[in-house]
């Protein structure tokens, strides 16, 4: 079969991917040396040696059989799974991407990935896989109301914040992207196999791949260059979660940071951030405000009798007691009944003495 420049090129890129001794940057080299991929893979021998920054290894593997065979057998597990392949240079990949120091040549996309342009409009959400009730319950507030204001919510399927992010995008309508330290066929806590069916998936490593331990710093780097912004809910001062917002500072994104409770080392992290001129943010509002995209559209109210109206309308961000009878202008026992009511419906919790909404 005869193959488009395209297809050729991508061929290229992934033989490049399999070739040991060859990461993303020396790739790159390769790529923009010799003007493509695919000459690359021609180039004789003295060519290859006069490329800055490759050792005699990686020369010796370039354009050897086994990562061409390599390349095709993936390429052919991909046709069968439904994944699509996206090379560096090529169209589809994200040009977001750009902003790292080291795109991966080649991306596993599962789904249909949207269109993530340069500075694209989609948030970063991240945070402790052992997150506070609190923590889980402001993230999903976060989310939604992201997700309604059209952003796409981009996050890394572990469990705790990134699941609650994830799972509150997709039901309130929205776009999610899960950025796996695993391959995209490979899901990674098993717990969130039905959750990934309803997300894009991207993934740099190859079909089959499982999780490993140093794939998740990797994979926090295209976590923060595919968002204009990376949100960090919860995580200690030693934590993907920071380095996720390294990595997003380095690409000139923003970063925002939720401000939690004093002596908790799960708010170590954010404020860290804060002091370092992270920007403050307790609601979406906050981020599509620093982010000039416009206000958030208000979230459907249900169909509730007069008081619960009330007291659900009040609950834009956590509220105690206090607050939400002054908001409310309601009687304290009516209030706690609406609530009550509220919390039997799954319309409203209450975490640490703060009321807000499921």
């Amino acid at each position: 079969m005869t193959l488009t420049t395209d297809q050729a090129e991508l061929h290229a890129l992934l033989t490049l991917r399999f070739t040991p001794g060859l990461g993303p940057r020396r790739t790159e080299n390769l790529r923009r040396h010799f003007g493509s991929a695919e000459a690359a893979l021609k180039a004789p021998l003295t060519a290859l040696r006069d490329v800055p920054g490759l050792d005699s290894r990686a020369v010796a593997g370039i354009g050897t059989a086994k990562p061409r065979e390599q390349a095709e057998a993936e390429l052919g597990k991909a046709r069968q799974e439904g994944v699509t392949l996206l090379g560096r240079g090529l169209p589809g990949y994200p040009p977001a991407l750009e902003a790292l120091d080291d795109p991966p040549p080649v991306l596993w996309v599962q789904g249909d990935l949207p269109d993530l342009a340069v500075v694209p409009r989609a948030v970063g959400i991240v945070g402790t896989r052992g997150a506070s009730p609190h923590a889980l319950s402001l993230t999903r507030t976060l989310a939604a109301d992201l997700a309604r204001a059209g952003v796409v919510v981009v996050s890394g399927l572990a469990r705790g914040v990134d699941t609650a992010a994830h799972e509150a995008s997709v039901e309130a309508g929205g776009v999610s992207v899960g950025v796996l330290g695993s391959a995209v066929n490979v899901i990674y806590p098993g717990e969130n196999v039905g959750l990934a069916r309803r997300l894009t998936l991207v993934s740099e490593y190859p079909l089959g791949t499982g999780p490993a331990q140093h794939h998740f710093p990797t994979r926090n780097r295209l976590i923060a260059a595919l968002s204009a912004a990376t949100v960090v809910v919860e995580g200690e001062l030693k934590s993907g979660s920071l380095i996720t917002a390294t990595h997003a500072l380095e690409c000139g994104r923003t970063v925002f940071a939720v401000p939690g409770r004093a002596g908790d080392p799960r708010a170590a992290g954010p404020h860290r951030l804060l002091r370092e001129g992270a920007v403050l943010t307790e609601t979406a509002q906050d981020i599509l405000n620093e982010l000039g995209w416009g206000a958030a559209p208000a979230a459907p109210i249900p169909d509730l009798p007069p008081e619960q109206a009330r007291a659900y309308a009040a609950l834009t961000t956590p509220a105690t007691l206090d607050d939400l009878q002054a908001a409310t202008g309601l009687a304290l026992p009516d209030l706690q009944t609406a609530l009550v009511m509220l919390q039997l419906l799954g319309l409203a919790e209450e975490v640490g003495g703060r009321w807000t909404r499921r």
